[in-house]
């Protein structure tokens, strides 16, 4: 594969890791401001597909793809760029995977208070709190790492 398909394939994975992130974690934190357990129960089911569906291929595919552009352009690993890019995709990444574990029991949560018509329980907000601070330092993180993929500051 030619540098350009493979860049393009990075920038669209790029696009869709980070804006699928973005959108559904505005939805979900709006449908948590709501109050309505129905609501939450909707969008937090939707959450979870839209991560596995598109967020978790799209954080495969980038290290695979700026492993691949960063050999065929030759610049070295060590890189400061590079290597800053890799440690806040590595600092994004473990602020994902404990916030993935908590959508799906915030889903799960939501899914048996709406079924009996109760209330979210207190470890729904609880996980709720843990949720939005993680997503600050990871899209935070991202922010930082387009960036540098965009100037490639040595």
């Amino acid at each position: 594969m030619e540098y350009l398909a493979i860049k393009w394939l990075h920038i669209l994975s790029a696009t869709l890791m980070f804006g699928t992130g973005f959108g559904t974690a505005f939805y979900m934190f709006a449908a948590n401001r709501s109050g309505n357990v129905q609501v939450i129960s909707v969008v937090t089911r939707w959450v979870a597909r839209a991560d596995w569906w598109f967020t978790t291929p799209s954080v495969i595919i980038q290290p695979l793809s700026g492993f691949w552009m960063i050999h065929l352009a030759g610049y070295p690993l060590t890189s400061s760029w590079i290597m800053w890019s890799l440690a806040l995709y590595a600092l994004a990444g473990a602020c994902w995977l404990p916030v993935v574990w908590l959508q799906l029991k915030m889903r799960d949560m939501a899914a048996h208070a709406a079924a009996a018509g109760e209330a979210l329980p207190a470890r729904y907000w609880r996980y709720e709190k843990w949720w939005t601070a993680l997503g600050f330092p990871a899209f935070g993180g991202l922010l930082v790492v387009y960036w540098l993929m965009v100037h490639k500051p040595l």
